[in-house]
């Protein structure tokens, strides 16, 4: 029997897809956000979901619905407060996560980096193969009715995953992130055993990351890696080209074949690497695996590519020393041949004074550096650290840039420029974007 929901910031990045989710499956869907637009509720418009601005009453106006709160929000929120003020049903975002989990044979995806576009990837080969519905955190979402398989990203962002409990769990890493909840990496590793804890049936973990073979979870752990001697799954004989990466896959002592996918950087082959591992264990033909892991094409804002003339213009969500290097990588690997121009907008003052030297270091790996002026939170409106303090620790640093002023990217001829952030950073590639442009149609 289909039901009435309405979601309180439908716009979120993970609220979004859920929401597209429940109306692929029949549900009435509606809810609000901010007016500011963002990418996020495309597809909430095509789909024909009804996206209000905040206001309480919406919530008068929909009492029959069952209101799922965004995990942005606090109790003092406006329609937040007048929900719990009528007493209407009002679940969180992870227990409407859960309900989905409990339903089908279901994936999860989590870890400090590579999430994303590791759940991306597995959905994109499963939805080709069986029915499956799929939960991505770049605002993807796809309900099917009667599905086999449910994969979804986890977000360990203040242990929102903490109450998930799903049959299968890919951990792709343990890092120190959002210094503005956790408290340092054994907090964080805490975190991940507890959702580890969960699990039912096995786990599925990058076997270099020695806080992932530190959890001592009851479901099976297999770990994934290059490593033959530590690894269960293995990625050998790789080959990397400007066209993306192949290896072959032995899974202890079996060889399981070769495997080919249009990903670049080594992050690339440890996601499919995951992704064939879970596949294989739920007994996926091999083949077809095979087949659509060369079909991806990506998730929005991971390694997003467009040509504007001479210069190639990459978008990337990367906003951690780690996913900066692994981006950079990635950029090198499928250009070799040209210079890779970085420009970064860092996130969150407290990120910044955390990671300070590590941002310094996983920038050189650019031949140029320039920055954005960071970009902060609700949280965060201030710091004591800006940008060109940043800046002043990376010996290829070329200045800071400006929304209005994009003159100190514009002398970059057959470049690739590599714009990176989780703040706003697109209103800075748009404006180089608009002004290139601009500039090589009045040449030609």
């Amino acid at each position: 029997m289909s039901k009435k929901y309405y979601f309180i910031g439908i716009k979120g990045t993970g609220m979004g897809p859920l929401a597209q989710i429940l109306h692929d499956q029949g549900n009435e869907v509606l809810g609000s956000d901010i007016d500011t637009y963002t990418y996020t509720q495309a597809p909430l418009e095509a789909a024909g979901i009804k996206i209000l601005p905040f206001d309480a009453r919406n919530v008068d106006a929909n009492q029959d619905a069952i209101f799922v709160k965004g995990n942005a929000f606090n109790n003092d929120q406006i329609e937040v407060a007048r929900a719990l003020e009528i007493g209407v049903t009002m679940i969180s975002y992870p227990e409407a996560v859960q309900e989905q989990i409990s339903q089908t044979t279901s994936i999860a995806i989590a870890g400090a980096h590579g999430k994303t576009s590791t759940t991306g990837l597995l959905a994109h080969v499963l939805k080709n193969i069986a029915p499956t519905s799929y939960l991505i955190g770049d605002g993807t979402g796809r309900g099917v009715p009667n599905s086999q398989f449910f994969v979804v990203e986890a977000d360990e962002y203040r242990r929102h995953f903490k109450d998930y409990a799903p049959d299968y769990a890919i951990l792709t890493n343990i890092d120190f992130d959002h210094p503005d909840y956790y408290t340092g990496i054994e907090d964080v590793t805490s975190a991940f055993a507890d959702f580890a804890n969960n699990v039912k049936k096995a786990i599925f973990a990058w076997g270099d990351d020695e806080h992932l073979r530190s959890l001592k979870p009851s479901a099976d752990v297999y770990y994934y890696g290059v490593n033959p001697d530590r690894d269960d799954f293995v990625a050998t004989n790789i080959h990397k080209s400007t066209q993306g990466s192949h290896f072959n896959v032995v899974f202890r002592g079996k060889d399981l074949g070769e495997f080919a996918v249009p990903l670049f950087g080594q992050h690339g082959i440890l996601n499919a690497l995951a992704v064939i591992a879970v596949s294989y264990m739920e007994e996926v033909d091999l083949d077809l695996i095979r087949q659509y892991l060369l079909t991806y094409q990506g998730v929005k804002r991971r390694f997003s590519e467009k040509q504007i003339a001479d210069i190639t213009v990459i978008d990337d969500y990367a906003h951690h020393p780690t996913e900066i290097t692994a981006t950079l990588d990635a950029a090198r690997q499928k250009y070799p041949n040209k210079k890779i121009i970085a420009i970064f907008q860092p996130h969150t003052f407290s990120r910044v004074i955390a990671y300070k030297d590590e941002f310094a270091s996983s920038l050189e790996a650019a031949d140029q550096v320039y920055l954005a002026n960071i970009f902060g939170s609700a949280r965060e409106q201030a710091g004591t650290i800006t940008s060109k303090d940043l800046g002043s620790e990376i010996s290829k640093f070329g200045g800071i840039i400006e929304e209005n002023d994009m003159s100190l990217l514009m002398p970059y001829e057959n470049a690739v420029m590599v714009f990176m952030g989780a703040g706003d950073i697109e209103k800075y590639e748009f404006a180089y974007e608009k002004l290139l442009g601009q500039l090589r149609t009045d040449l030609t």
